[in-house]
């Protein structure tokens, strides 16, 4: 099985503890999640984040609704958390959120280990529709953390989109 990496960071000026609950906060994530992809967290509100929750919800793909669900495996505020895809369009998807202070704010960091079923076919899919859907989902995200904690999008401190890091390896 191929297992795609995915890394980006993103530094705000914002305390630590502020960003993180932000982001620890489940329905946060229609915040930062494209228009485009119809996000809807169909669990109640509100979520409790913490090791073992789970959190439902459905994105558009192409043109039909799939269902996501994730658990919450790691839980440790303020600091990090990671989220498994129990069931979604994933052979594979770990999502580790890492969150640490720094001379300037806060560093954000996102690592997501994932993978495509349908082997040669989900490396073809990955190659032209995939990997360029990431970026723009990552992308958008980073402009939406501007706005949200009050920063330029050319602020010097924002990770340019282009640096958004893929990698691969055979599992």
């Amino acid at each position: 099985m191929k297992i795609y990496t995915l890394h980006v960071q993103q530094i705000v000026p914002q305390p630590l503890d502020e960003v993180f609950s932000f982001f620890s906060r489940p329905e946060n994530l229609t915040e930062i999640t494209p228009a485009s992809m119809g996000f809807v967290i169909i669990t109640p509100s509100p979520i409790e984040m913490k090791s073992g929750a789970l959190i439902s919800y459905t994105i558009r793909l192409l043109f039909t609704r799939v269902r996501w669900t994730s658990l919450i495996t790691l839980y440790e505020p303020p600091h990090k958390f990671v989220d498994e895809q129990l069931r979604g369009p994933y052979s594979f998807w770990h999502h580790t959120h890492t969150f640490s202070k720094t001379a300037e704010g806060t560093l954000i960091v996102d690592d997501v280990r994932y993978a495509l079923p349908w082997s040669f076919f989900g490396r073809a899919v990955h190659r032209l529709f995939v990997r360029r859907q990431l970026k723009s989902i990552f992308s958008c995200r980073s402009q939406r953390i501007c706005e949200i904690f009050g920063l330029e999008r050319n602020n010097r401190l924002v990770t340019d989109v282009d640096k958004i890091n893929f990698g691969e390896a055979e599992l």
